[in-house]
């Protein structure tokens, strides 16, 4: 059972949206800090957003007010809404769950801006 599964990536123009969603199963979702990362060839995966288990958030300079991290604990999922895309916003997203060191990663999903 994989435990975190991305979906929603795309090709889109620069200017539009996209919603990420990242679906959890076989652990405590609810009690862990989710964020989603992202990261492109030959660079070092960053990190975009978080939202701890009480739902307050953090985002990385880059990406403030262009993208929302939020979260469904009884679906289990985390979102990530992207709204006025850039090209600079192309990579792999990846989504994370961390608890005192305990760790999950998704396998990622590409986001391509583009026009």
């Amino acid at each position: 059972q994989v435990p975190l599964v991305e979906s929603g990536g795309g090709l889109v123009q620069p200017g539009g949206s996209l919603r990420l969603s990242c679906a959890a199963s076989g652990f405590a979702f609810s009690i862990y800090a989710m964020g989603w990362y992202r990261q492109v060839p030959g660079k070092q995966r960053e990190w975009v957003a978080g939202i701890s288990s009480g739902g307050s958030t953090n985002y990385a300079d880059s990406v403030k007010g262009r993208l929302t991290i939020s979260r469904d604990n009884a679906q289990k999922t985390v979102y990530l809404q992207m709204n006025s895309l850039k090209f600079e916003d192309t990579a792999v997203y990846y989504c994370n769950a961390l608890l005192y060191g305990r760790e999950f990663w998704g396998q990622g999903t590409q986001v391509t801006v583009s026009s």
